[in-house]
């Protein structure tokens, strides 16, 4: 199938980058190459572009610029915010014990069992509700006095949900405890404003918001009791040890700023365009077969996910993209190995509908035809997988 058939639904995993990001980016790689740590002029234009990228982010974030650190990527966020904070509340004797959600991505659930397994630190994974969402009474019973931090992510990348992180970074605070958010997934869809939110630590990934790989951002709150978990050179106010990567600093900037300047006109186009598939989708078959997973209406505008009876999503998405449809499934499954997804598992589905669901994520390229699209592939598309099932698992 020619490439300029093809349609991409999945925007959740990564984005297009936006050409005026590969713009913004070009000058530091032909002119403004140098390391901007180095105090001659190749250096401090560099660094020029560096501090100008911090100060940017930190202005739309409603945040200081000593308080935005640049890292590899979110998942590195995610990992500085976790290891970084217990490591120095175990320096301090300040505590020992960190909550999360069931349903984080794996750069938190993994790191939090690792400290948990590994470092002797003390872990209670929240239970949430049938719409993947935390329940501020279940935090407020979890938090201990040596608990330190809080991590529950802003949404849910698999089922979209969004989570009341206000009310439970409040919880936090009226507690003493610290409190993070993955926002790797909410961060073009919401208006931040860190200065007066209860958040500590926010981790962002700008390849989620037509921004370059390779490059991700933590927000660290002034004051925030943290140790590097990277040593080195000291860079990055000695809380990221290593050579920045400057274009992609600057490429990150660009793109919040991009969709920041859109917010509102594009989270109302992607959520008509999100309702009006999962009208279309649930509409194609009955609840016993399909179901929305995540809540109905507190997920993010551009994501729509569906449980499906019996099909293993992996199989699912290999099927679309065979049809020209790139789409995903939550979990980690395979052709002919369904793995049951945790997140499914956490909100309550059993095993018939947990083997991976199909999740839609929209971006601003999307368009009323390619959901047309999908919806005359889907019904063939499942009548064949569930006669394949049939064959294959009895």
């Amino acid at each position: 199938m020619p490439v300029n058939e093809l349609i991409y639904m999945d925007y959740s995993a990564t984005t297009p980058t936006d050409e005026r990001v590969i713009e913004a980016m070009l000058p530091y790689w032909r002119e403004g190459w140098g390391n901007p740590s180095s105090s001659h002029q190749f250096g401090q234009n560099a660094k020029m572009g560096l501090e100008t990228a911090r100060r940017t982010l930190a202005n739309l974030l409603g945040a200081s610029p000593a308080e935005i650190v640049f890292t590899g990527s979110g998942s590195e966020a995610d990992n500085l915010a976790l290891r970084g904070v217990m490591l120095k509340a175990r320096e301090s004797g300040r505590g020992n014990h960190l909550i999360i959600s069931p349903i984080e991505h794996e750069a938190i659930n993994h790191t939090a069992h690792q400290l948990a397994d590994k470092m002797g630190f003390e872990l209670t994974v929240l239970p949430v509700d049938q719409y993947g969402m935390v329940r501020p009474a279940d935090l407020k019973s979890a938090i201990r006095p040596e608990t330190v931090l809080v991590s529950i992510m802003a949404a849910n990348n698999e089922i979209g949900t969004q989570q009341p992180i206000t009310e439970l970074g409040q919880i936090c605070h009226d507690n003493q405890v610290l409190f993070h958010t993955d926002a790797v997934q909410a961060a073009q869809y919401v208006d931040w404003n860190l200065a007066e939110s209860p958040i500590d630590l926010l981790s962002l990934a700008p390849h989620k918001f037509y921004g370059p790989k390779g490059v991700g951002i933590l927000y660290i709150r002034n004051g925030t009791p943290i140790i590097s978990t990277m040593t080195g050179g000291g860079q990055e106010n000695g809380q990221r040890a290593g050579t920045v990567n400057v274009p992609f600093a600057v490429g990150a900037a660009k793109a919040f700023e991009l969709v920041s300047e859109d917010r509102e006109a594009s989270n109302k186009k992607l959520q008509e365009l999100r309702d009006y598939l999962i009208e279309r989708v649930l509409g194609l078959f009955p609840a016993d077969q399909v179901q929305l997973t995540g809540h109905p209406t507190q997920r993010m505008p551009h994501h729509a996910s569906f449980a499906i009876k019996n099909i293993p999503g992996g199989d699912l998405v290999m099927h679309l993209d065979l049809l020209g449809i790139a789409a995903s499934s939550g979990s980690a499954c395979s052709s002919g190995n369904p793995i049951p997804s945790p997140v499914l598992q956490a909100i309550g589905l059993d095993d018939q509908w947990n083997a991976g669901g199909l999740r839609i994520s929209l971006g601003k390229h999307s368009s009323i035809s390619d959901i047309d699209r999908l919806i005359e592939q889907l019904p063939n598309a499942l009548e064949s997988l569930k006669q394949f099932s049939s064959v294959l698992y009895g």
